[in-house]
C-alpha cells in the first residue's frame, strides 16, 4: 500500500482507458509527476511544470493522518481542478463498506461486493472500473458520511480492512477505481466535475486540503473504532463527565415560556440531569406568523420574557441548579425576519440570494456579518450566562455561491469561515458547551465534530428506528459526543419508556417529552436511568464496539432485534432492542464468560423491548 496524491492541473491531459467523463484522476499530473523525497511522514512529489505537493502521511496512535499541501515556486499562476487529501494505492479487496445517510435515516450501512457493483478488471486489465460518491453542499452528511472501508474476504485478498473518514463540511468526493487487480481510492474536496470547483494558485502561494484518516485493522469494528478514536473534539470541562440533558423541544414545541421552564425545572431539580436547554421560538413576537421562518433576527420574545428579557429565564433555570442552554441557527435565516431582506450580507449564486425553502444564507467571509453576530448572539449568551448552546442548520446551500473563481470553492471559503466562527465563540467563551446540530445529523464529519462537545444524533426524536440510527453511529463519531434522545410521553407504557432510555445509553443521554404530565412510576423510570447511566458512562467513552449485531432491514417498519456490545477492560455493557418479530434475540453467547452486574429495562421476551446489562468477566464461569 502507497500513499500519493491525484492532482490535476488544467490543461493538462485528461485520463485514458474510458475515464474522463468519469474521473479526474490519473491524468497528466499524476502520471508525470516525480517523487523527490519521502520519509515516514510524508512523500514530496514535483510536477512537470515544477509545482511542489507534499503528502502527509503522519502515524497517530493506530491510525494515520492525511492532507496535502499544494506549493507553486514558479512565476505563472496555475488553476488546479482536483487535488486529494488522501490517496492510496496497491490495496487489494473484494467488499465495499460505505455510511449512508439521509434525514431522520444517518449511517446505515451499505456492504457491497465489488463483483457485485461491476467492478472486476477486464479481461486486459484495460479500462477503468470505478465507484465515485460523495455531497454537494454545506451539509456534508447527506447521502453518504465521507467514510469508506475495503475488506479483502477472497482468495484474492489477505483477511484485512482498509478505512477512511475525510473531514470536510462543503463538497466532498471519494473514489474507489482499478484497471489492475490493485485498487485506488483517493478522496477530497469535490472536484471541478463533481463539485463544480477550481482553485488558482498564485506565484509563491499553497493551498492545504482538508484533513483525512486512514486505518487498518482485523475487522470492521476495530477499524471504525480507529478511525473515531482518532477524532480530537473540543469537548468542555463540564461536559467531560458526560451528564445527560434535557431539552425542552418535544416538550412545550417552541413556546418556551416562563412557566413552562419553571415546571421543567421543578420537575428536574436533584435528578442528575445537568443541562436545560431552550430550544426554537424564543424570538417569537406577534408579527411572525411562523416563528421557525423568523429566525434570524435574534430579538428575545417580549410575549415569553419579562420585558424581552431572556435573562430572567436563565436565572430560573439557574435557580433549579441547572445550566442554561439555548437555540440558535446562526449562519440562516428566515423568510420572516429582517435579515431576510438584508441581501448585501447573505450568500448569492449567479447574482441572486441563494433561497431554499424558507431560509437564506450568511455570507460568514463578511466582516459585518461576525459583527452581527458577536452583538446578537455571543453578547446574548455572555451577558445572561447561559452555558450551553445548541447550533442548528436547517437548509443546504446547494453546489456553490459566487464570490471566488469558482461556485465549489466559494462554497469552500464559506464553510471554513462558519468553523472558523465556531472556534472564536469558543475562544469567547472557553467553558460553554456547544452542540452541533444540522436537522439532526447532516454535520456528523470529523472536521465539525472536532469543534464542539455534543452533536444531535438524529431528528427521528420518537421514531422507532432511535436505537438503530444510534448504533450505526458508532462506526463514525464518539459516542461520548453522540446525543440521543429519549422523548417521554404520559400515555406511554413502561416498556416503551424503557425502549427509549435504553436508547440513550448508546450515547448521551437527552431527556425530553411530557415532564409536567408523566406518572410518578414513568418519572422513576427516568431517574433510574439516570441514575444507572453515571455507572456506565466510562465505558460509553472509553470503550470499544465490538459487536453491532442488528437484523433490521427497514427503518420505518422495522422488524428483528439488534445487540451492541462495549467493552472496556473487563466491563462490557450490552444495549438490546427487540422490534417486531424480534423477541428472544442471541444474547447469551455474548454474555459467555462474564457475570452480570446490574440489568435495567424491559426483558427482551417480547416485541419493542429495551435493556441495558452491565457485566464483567467472570474468570471462574463459562456463561451469564
Amino acid at each position: 500500500m502507497e500513499y500519493y496524491v491525484e492532482w490535476r492541473l488544467r490543461g493538462d491531459r485528461y485520463s485514458d482507458a474510458f475515464g474522463n467523463g468519469l474521473t479526474l484522476a490519473s491524468g497528466e499530473s499524476t502520471r508525470d509527476m516525480t517523487k523527490i523525497s519521502e520519509d515516514a511522514d510524508v512523500t514530496v512529489f514535483q510536477g512537470k511544470k515544477g509545482q511542489i505537493l507534499r503528502v502527509y502521511h503522519e502515524k497517530q496512535g493506530d491510525a494515520v493522518l492525511c492532507w496535502t499541501v499544494f506549493e507553486n515556486p514558479t512565476d505563472e499562476p496555475v488553476t488546479l481542478e482536483l487535488i486529494s487529501s488522501f490517496a492510496i494505492r496497491g490495496v487489494k479487496a473484494d467488499r465495499m463498506h460505505r455510511a449512508t445517510s439521509y434525514w431522520s435515516a444517518e449511517g446505515k450501512l451499505l456492504s457491497q461486493e465489488l463483483t457485485d457493483l461491476n467492478m472486476e478488471p477486464s479481461w486486459s486489465n484495460h479500462g477503468v472500473r470505478l465507484e465515485k460518491f460523495g455531497q454537494i453542499g454545506s451539509m456534508p452528511v447527506r447521502k453518504w458520511f465521507p467514510f469508506v472501508a475495503l475488506e479483502g474476504v477472497g482468495a484474492s485478498a489477505a483477511q484485512s480492512f482498509y478505512g477512511v473518514q475525510l473531514g470536510c463540511a462543503s463538497s466532498w468526493q471519494m473514489e474507489v477505481w482499478r484497471k489492475t487487480p490493485e485498487i485506488c481510492i483517493q478522496g477530497g474536496p469535490a472536484d471541478r466535475d463533481f463539485g463544480s470547483w477550481w482553485k488558482t494558485i498564485g506565484p509563491g502561494e499553497t493551498f492545504e486540503t482538508p484533513r483525512a484518516v486512514v486505518a487498518e485493522g482485523e475487522s470492521l469494528a476495530q477499524v471504525c473504532d480507529r478511525l473515531v478514536k482518532a477524532q480530537k473534539p473540543r469537548i468542555a470541562e463540564v461536559d467531560r463527565d458526560m451528564p445527560v440533558i434535557f431539552n425542552e423541544w418535544c416538550t412545550t414545541w417552541g413556546n418556551p415560556t416562563m412557566e413552562n421552564l419553571d415546571r421543567i425545572g421543578k420537575r428536574l431539580e436533584g435528578s442528575g440531569v445537568r443541562y436545560l436547554v431552550i430550544d426554537c421560538g424564543w424570538y417569537k413576537s406577534p408579527r411572525h406568523d411562523n416563528w421557525f421562518n423568523a429566525a434570524g433576527d435574534w430579538t428575545p420574545s417580549r410575549e415569553l420574557f419579562p420585558e424581552g428579557r431572556i435573562g430572567a429565564a436563565a436565572d430560573l433555570i439557574r435557580s433549579h441548579g441547572l445550566i442554561p442552554g439555548i437555540w440558535f441557527e446562526f449562519e440562516n435565516v428566515g423568510t420572516e425576519s429582517e435579515a431576510y431582506q438584508n441581501t448585501e450580507l447573505l450568500l448569492s449564486r449567479d447574482g441572486y440570494p441563494v433561497s431554499v425553502g424558507a431560509r437564506r444564507f450568511r455570507d460568514m467571509r463578511l466582516a459585518e456579518n461576525w459583527k452581527l453576530l458577536d452583538e446578537r448572539m455571543i453578547r446574548l449568551l455572555k451577558e445572561n450566562g447561559f452555558g450551553y448552546l445548541k447550533v442548528d442548520y436547517n437548509e443546504c446551500i446547494g453546489a456553490g455561491v459566487d464570490g471566488a473563481e469558482s461556485y465549489g470553492e466559494g462554497l469552500r471559503q464559506t464553510i471554513c469561515e462558519t468553523q472558523r466562527y465556531f472556534r472564536h465563540i469558543a475562544q469567547e467563551l472557553p467553558e460553554l458547551v456547544i452542540e452541533n446540530c444540522s436537522s439532526g445529523g447532516h454535520r456528523l464529519e470529523p472536521s465539525m465534530m472536532q469543534l464542539v462537545s455534543q452533536a444531535s444524533f438524529s431528528d427521528a426524536h420518537e421514531a422507532l428506528s432511535i436505537p438503530l440510527i444510534a448504533a450505526n453511529l458508532h462506526r463514525l463519531i464518539r459516542p461520548e459526543q453522540s446525543q440521543i434522545w429519549a422523548v417521554l410521553r404520559a400515555d406511554a407504557d413502561e416498556h416503551r419508556i424503557w425502549f427509549v432510555l435504553t436508547a440513550g445509553f448508546l450515547g448521551r443521554l437527552c431527556l425530553s417529552g411530557d415532564i409536567f404530565s408523566l406518572a410518578q412510576a414513568r418519572w422513576q423510570q427516568a431517574l433510574d436511568a439516570v441514575g444507572f447511566y453515571a455507572q456506565v458512562r466510562h465505558i460509553i467513552r472509553d470503550g470499544y464496539t465490538d459487536v453491532l449485531e442488528s437484523t433490521v432491514r427497514d427503518y420505518s417498519r422495522p422488524e428483528g432485534y439488534q445487540i451492541v456490545r462495549r467493552v472496556l477492560g473487563e466491563e462490557a455493557l450490552l444495549v438490546v432492542h427487540t422490534f417486531e418479530k424480534g423477541a428472544n434475540p442471541p444474547v447469551a453467547p455474548l454474555l459467555s464468560g462474564f457475570e452480570v452486574v446490574r440489568r435495567l429495562g424491559s426483558g427482551t421476551d417480547a416485541d419493542f423491548r429495551g435493556q441495558v446489562i452491565l457485566a464483567r468477566k467472570c474468570w471462574t464461569c463459562s456463561d451469564a
